[in-house]
């Protein structure tokens, strides 16, 4: 079944693609790592195969953005317990809050989807459990001019992949391949899992 390198990496290509259009996809909340070693599952939003970019949402405000800032090195774990594949990629990050992809990621968000950057900024403290909206948006969908404030803390975060660590869990015995960019083509080796 998997036998050729260009085959796994066009399986890994399609993994991403279905991973960000559908949310039943097992792989469409990976685990994002970054440099300062916090991880977090995050939504895959869109994977562009001709620049291998994964897109994600994130708020300005995340610890993660300054860790971004600070060191771009980012991983993520994708995992298909079904297929029993797990795909590791690494990568350079960036986080863009303006802009043209910005901008069309924030308009094709729902107003439900684009209160969560209504509220306080991730890690906040709080004096109880708290969603950290404020209390006139909880469980409700706020119109288009009350989420005006909420577009300065929205940003995506692009990861363009440099690496893939395709793993493939068998009975009969594992197989993994492990795949570097070498300019505009990619370069696949074997490898013992």
């Amino acid at each position: 079944m998997f036998e050729q390198l260009d085959e796994i990496r066009q399986d890994c290509a399609n993994r991403l693609i279905r991973a960000a259009r559908d949310r039943k996809s097992p792989m469409h909340t990976p685990v994002i790592v970054t440099a300062d070693v916090d991880a977090r599952v995050m939504v895959l939003r869109a994977f562009d195969m001709a620049l291998w970019r994964l897109r994600l949402h994130t708020d300005t405000r995340a610890p993660k953005a300054r860790a971004i800032a600070a060191d771009p090195r980012v991983a993520a774990v994708f995992y298909d317990k079904g297929a029993k594949i797990q795909l590791r990629v690494r990568g350079t990050a960036r986080i863009e809050s303006e802009g043209v992809e910005a901008d069309a990621a924030w308009a094709a968000s729902t107003n439900f989807a684009r209160r969560c950057y209504l509220g306080d900024g991730p890690g906040a403290l709080s004096q109880k459990a708290t969603s950290g909206l404020p209390p006139e948006f909880e469980g409700v969908e706020p119109d288009d001019a009350q989420l005006l404030p909420a577009r300065e803390n929205f940003a995506v975060l692009l990861i363009d992949i440099v690496e893939l660590d395709w793993l493939y869990l068998a009975h009969t015995g594992h197989l993994r391949a492990q795949f570097s960019r070498a300019g505009e083509d990619w370069e696949g080796r074997w490898v013992a899992p």
